[in-house]
């Protein structure tokens, strides 16, 4: 950049305009309900409106209200205010109650589930016999995002309708939650249905939910009935999440990995050609009338980001070399933030700093990438000697959160428009998709002006173990960039052996991934353009084998990120020639076993083919 753009990317802006704006015209209509309708005014054809994109109509009281579109540009976050309240789809039932839980790291690692063969796959008919203690209909009320409110649909917690009556109470009504319906089908166990994404009918694999009126010393089995994998880590010793509010008051224990009896199988649910997989468990709970909750990962939302990010803004250190900016809004008006990381420039030489870009959490349930996305930013943000290095050296440009309102209801996978946006970095419909459109717009405009020298999109992955990478290779195949791409997840896998596995990593393109966000930014011309995949359960590897990961685990992976960066870059060549060197003899012995079968196949084509004459 120039020094100009520079310093206009660290004047102390605030978004008061913005929000000047909204207030006024927040008088002119209802404060809480922000209706977005996807119209301009020059797809209207009556002749009252100019034609023109910079008016939007909003549907309001029964007609239709224009009013200027806000300035697409990017926003600094005002130290003197809370941020933006989050706003959900208006339909959405929320309760009043803030969930909150402690940071907290299990003393030793905690060891995968080994099966004993006699795990029972409990599968349960439709009778009329049963219970449902917990239904959120909710969610079904409109086939398509229509419009947004802070706070969503707020409705009080439920209680239990009788003190004395021994059922669990289910909640899943917060932010992040989900949990669709629960039926009790005997005294302590239950059949669980997790909601799929909103206005999808699929991606049912996140799960978060409350559980209250516990007793102790009862065995409960909880089975979830509708998932839609076929493979799953549950079946190769991963345990639910777990975490009791007594527990954490007592004795400050946070989130641990708890169950027995645990399997994961194909039931009898299918409906429409469809198959459904079950999760079944049993379990304890540790106090008599406890406030609990289960969770397929750790839980990150959106507030949680939002007071991170103000723990920086307010930072009198940190807010120097670290702005943030809103990058965009959403479709239900929820902001994404970009961070931008350097130190300050003194000369007007700027152009040497090059650039790294991370983004994360374009798939909500995926939140352990939030957490190693934690972790980079600790480290990077730190007064450590090379974390100064690092932002003398580069300019890095992070997107922590690309789906905030998927984030907030709870999906696995989609944003509100119902869609993948990790398969729609190519699309031209900003309004539809704006956070993946304002990233590559943002990206383009970056490399326009410095070299991007790393673009990594942090990812997870519920299928296999260990932390990897997707990487990128060309048709033509050029031996020197083929070892290149190959370098940093190399380093990446020596400074952190008991959790990064270079032997998973892939570096193909599929036709079917053309659309995301690594495929298109290294078709933009980046080179070492990767995804970071890791794992829900645990490690196979070194000290790690055998066992979960934890919090701390995830955010350990984005200090060695930050480790290997500081390799990659080294003016010291010896670490990376030495990488290279080990990726040529890889290349000779992957080169020579493909000799090898290729000249067993041709011996054994010939033998049928002798045999056949």
């Amino acid at each position: 950049m120039s020094e100009d753009s520079e310093k206009e990317d660290y004047s102390d802006r605030t978004i008061s305009d913005d929000e000047s704006d909204e207030d006024n015209f927040m008088k002119f209509v209802s404060e809480d309900i922000h209706r977005c309708a996807l119209l301009t005014a020059d797809s209207i054809s009556d002749p009252f409106f100019p034609r023109t994109t910079q008016i939007l109509l909003e549907y309001q009281l029964g007609r239709w209200v224009p009013r200027l579109r806000e300035p697409r540009d990017l926003y600094g976050v005002s130290s003197s205010s809370p941020l933006s309240p989050t706003r959900w789809p208006y339909h959405c039932e929320v309760i009043d109650e803030k969930v909150q839980h402690i940071d907290w790291t299990p003393s030793y690692p905690e060891p995968l589930y080994t099966p004993t063969g006699l795990e029972m796959e409990p599968l349960y008919p439709n009778s009329k016999e049963d219970t449902v203690v917990y239904l959120a209909e909710d969610a079904y009320k409109e086939p398509c995002f229509v419009y947004s409110r802070v706070g969503g649909n707020r409705t009080p917690l439920k209680q239990p309708v009788d003190n004395y009556d021994n059922t669990l109470t289910f909640e899943a009504r917060f932010e992040s939650g989900n949990l669709q319906k629960v039926v009790k089908v005997a005294e302590y166990e239950y059949q669980l249905t997790v909601r799929p994404d909103l206005f999808t009918n699929k991606h049912t694999q996140w799960y978060y939910f409350q559980v209250t009126n516990t007793q102790a010393g009862i065995v409960y089995r909880f089975t979830i009935i509708n998932f839609t994998k076929p493979a799953s880590l549950y079946n190769r010793g991963m345990r639910p999440l777990f975490y009791s509010e007594k527990e954490a008051k007592a004795h400050n224990i946070g989130w641990q990995r708890i169950g027995d009896q645990i399997k994961y199988y194909r039931n009898n649910q299918g409906q429409e050609g469809r198959h459904y997989f079950s999760l079944t468990w049993t379990f304890q709970f540790p106090h008599n009338k406890d406030t609990c909750y289960f969770a397929h990962c750790y839980p990150y939302t959106y507030t949680n980001l939002q007071e991170y990010l103000s723990t920086i803004n307010h930072d009198s250190v940190r807010s120097k070399f670290c702005k943030i900016r809103v990058l965009c809004h959403t479709i239900a008006r929820n902001m994404v933030y970009v961070l931008t990381i350097t130190t300050p420039f003194k000369s007007t030489d700027s152009r040497k700093r090059k650039a790294v870009i991370l983004t994360a959490r374009v798939h909500p349930g995926e939140t352990n990438s939030s957490w190693i996305m934690k972790g980079f930013l600790d480290y990077i943000l730190g007064d450590s000697s090379d974390a100064q290095l690092l932002r003398d050296t580069f300019i890095f440009k992070v997107v922590p959160m690309l789906n905030p309102d998927g984030v907030i209801v709870g999906n696995y996978r989609c944003s509100l428009a119902g869609r993948d946006l990790n398969r729609n970095y190519t699309s031209l419909l900003k309004e539809s998709f704006p956070s993946v459109w304002y990233t590559r717009n943002m990206i383009r405009r970056l490399m326009e002006k410095r070299e991007v020298i790393l673009y990594c999109d942090l990812h997870g992955h519920s299928r296999k173990e260990n932390i990897f990478m997707y990487g990128c290779d060309g048709s033509d195949r050029c031996k020197a960039l083929y070892l290149q791409q190959r370098i940093f997840p190399l380093m990446l896998s020596k400074n952190c052996p008991d959790k990064f596995s270079f032997s998973a990593c892939k570096f193909n393109v599929q036709k079917s991934k053309e659309g995301t966000g690594r495929v298109v930014m290294w078709k933009m011309g980046i080179r070492n353009s990767f995804t970071m995949e890791a794992t829900f359960c645990g490690s196979t590897l070194g000290n790690k084998r055998g066992t979960h990961f934890n919090t701390k685990d995830l955010e350990s992976v984005g200090y060695h990120f930050c480790d290997s960066l500081l390799d990659y870059c080294d003016p010291d060549r010896t670490k990376y020639y030495q990488c290279l060197k080990e990726l040529e003899e890889m290349e000779k012995h992957i080169n020579l076993e493909k000799i090898l079968e290729d000249s067993d196949t041709s011996l054994k084509e010939m033998t049928l083919d002798l045999e056949s004459r």
